[in-house]
């Protein structure tokens, strides 16, 4: 979700683009904004063993740097995804670079190293043949790796400012895509890991186990998310939980085998939970009851990217590069289908006005024409 309005409604390959910049090869990050920069990640060479991370100003779609390194680990991944996956993570001052290959790379927003670790030098039983995808995130000082493979399988969270592993605790293993969540309980913390055999919440600072829930087998792809004083966890069954007094074991509220969110996360807004099936069926439900309200047919097309929410409306974008904007409401408005005519599978950002699009090769900045 963001706060941003006077977004376009409307666009094309060349009709509100204030810019485009070229990329150097795949990938399926999303693009992250700060300070007026736009950072992204990309993949080349032989079996994409030659991994990138770009700067561009947000203005302009100058590139402002590129810095580039070897793989250390496996790039053997299916050929849907990409060793660049995983979405990087800055707090404006540094950007965190994961790779698929088990590469995690620091960089100031000047693009100068601040430290790099091999994790599959330091944990060589690492393994997902298909690719891992799971990105890392930040809360103050801690940098935590979703880090969940068939292998040596763990959840950890790193000294932002060193790299250095402040905890690490062993995780099941199992092929896995969920990104971590930070949820707040009052003023207090927790971060969540997701896999297909439980959701757990643990203290971030030291890694203990708050609470964990497994009874809907939740979703190895799809993350876990918050509102209405709710965590909504996807699954066999789509829950509703409510944490237990003093930090006890959640509850669970409502379920519905009707929500069934594939590739994309779902989203909540507003006191609704939108979720979008593969196919682009965008299904709307009541937060604090499941209840589903309506179903809306998209652009036809395959859904890998997650919908996003801003300036009141949804925008949902399907693998042909082609954004659906939906008003919702008791009645949903189709408001516009919008072609860039290039692969899209990562999810869009929104600052500053502008949405950024992640295709195979460009990177795009869709904005209101200014006058």
């Amino acid at each position: 979700m963001s706060p941003e309005v006077n977004l376009p409604t409307n666009w094309s390959a060349t009709e509100n683009v204030r810019w485009k910049a070229d990329l150097p090869g795949r990938g399926l990050s999303s693009p992250v904004v700060a300070d007026g920069r736009v950072y992204i990640t990309a993949c080349t060479g032989y079996r994409e063993r030659r991994l990138h991370v770009l700067c561009f100003d947000a203005a302009s779609g100058k590139k402002l740097w590129e810095r580039q390194l070897a793989a250390t680990g496996s790039t053997t991944c299916n050929a849907k995804t990409s060793i660049a996956a995983a979405t990087p993570v800055t707090d404006g001052e540094r950007v965190y670079a994961l790779f698929a290959s088990g590469d995690l790379v620091c960089l100031d927003k000047s693009g100068d190293l601040i430290w790099y670790r091999s994790l599959a030098g330091d944990y060589p039983l690492i393994t997902n043949q298909v690719g891992m995808a799971a990105s890392p995130i930040l809360w103050k000082e801690l940098l935590f790796l979703p880090m969940e493979n068939v292998g040596d399988s763990f959840a950890a969270a790193l000294d932002k400012r060193t790299g250095q592993n402040r905890w690490k605790l062993e995780r099941s293993r199992g092929i896995n895509w969920v990104t971590p969540q930070i949820l707040m309980n009052g003023d207090r913390a927790e971060v969540l890991f997701q896999t297909e055999k439980d959701t757990t919440a643990y203290e971030p600072e030291t890694g203990k186990k708050i609470w964990s829930y497994g009874a809907n087998n939740p979703s190895a792809v799809v993350s876990a998310f918050t509102g209405e004083d709710l965590i909504f966890v996807p699954g066999q069954d789509f829950v509703a939980l409510r944490r237990g007094p003093n930090g006890g074991s959640p509850t669970s509220v409502w379920k519905s085998s009707k929500l069934r969110p594939v590739y994309a996360s779902a989203l909540h807004h507003q006191g609704f939970v939108y979720v979008l099936g593969h196919a682009g069926i965008l299904t709307c439900a009541e937060a604090a009851s499941g209840k589903v309200l309506w179903q809306e047919r998209l652009k036809k097309g395959n859904y890998w990217a997650s919908p996003i929410a801003a300036d009141g409306r949804i925008y949902a974008v399907n693998e042909d590069g082609v954004t659906s904007v939906i008003k919702p409401g008791e009645h949903p408005t189709n408001l516009s289908t919008n072609d860039i005519g290039a692969n899209v599978l990562a999810t869009p950002a929104i600052a500053g006005g502008a949405i950024y699009l992640r295709s195979d090769h460009c990177l795009f900045c869709i904005a209101n024409n200014r006058s």
